[in-house]
């Protein structure tokens, strides 16, 4: 529907065309998820857990929440383990594209697994993410005590007062750590046990959820 300007807000409008710098837009009113088209791409991964070419993104078709899938993330210690791999980790960042008038923040985060712990084993996954040029806006860690074999999964919950949105009309990286670590009591003297988050066919993968927020422009 179109709707004449008043007066004044003619005159409002005007002034924004002819102030000195651009205004900064802000996020105002939640939302539900836009109907036009979500990109995401990896820019860069990094880490132990997630070589070039084995971390995959994919965004759900309704836009409320996209999916990150590892071929090659497993920490493992005991028997013939090497030093090295009870600790595995993965760097991503992700080049979002949302419709423009709209920004989002995380509220939640599903991580889901495999594992394979003796009695004197224990496995830990942690996960952090936040939007470049920003601090680490949240921070989560669980651990699992042997002995257990089969699959895990966690979520986290972000309050709805703690959401983080990325900045309305700048394009900011947005940036996921995760690791996994298994320990035994015995070192080498105990059976292999292993974490892992990873699937060949993308039956096992990590969701984040969004919240939408609409973007209005602010002097």
């Amino acid at each position: 529907m179109i709707r004449m300007l008043s007066a004044s807000a003619a005159v409002a409008a005007a002034s924004l065309l002819l102030a000195p710098a651009a205004p900064s837009p802000a996020a105002v009113t939640t939302a539900d998820p836009p109907s036009g088209k979500i990109t995401i791409s990896v820019a860069t991964v990094n880490g132990s857990g997630c070589r070039p070419g084995t971390a995959a993104v994919s965004v759900a078709p309704d836009n409320t929440a996209f999916t990150v899938t590892y071929s090659e993330y497993l920490a493992q210690a005991g028997g013939s383990s090497r030093p090295t791999d009870f600790r595995k980790n993965c760097q991503i960042a992700l080049r979002v594209k949302v419709p423009q008038g709209f920004t989002y923040a995380i509220a939640r985060a599903d991580y889901r697994g495999f594992a394979s712990l003796n009695r004197a084993a224990t496995g830990t996954q942690k996960a952090g993410y936040y939007f470049q040029g920003f601090p680490e806006t949240y921070r989560k860690t669980h651990t699992f005590p042997g002995p257990r074999s089969g699959n895990w999964q966690v979520s986290d919950q972000v309050e709805v007062g703690a959401l983080v949105y990325a900045p309305c009309g700048a394009e900011r990286n947005f940036n996921i750590n995760t690791e996994l670590q298994t320990a035994t009591r015995n070192g080498a003297a105990d059976p292999v046990s292993f974490m892992a988050m990873d699937s060949t066919d993308g039956s096992i993968n990590t969701v984040y959820h969004f919240a939408w927020k609409r973007c209005s422009i602010q002097p």
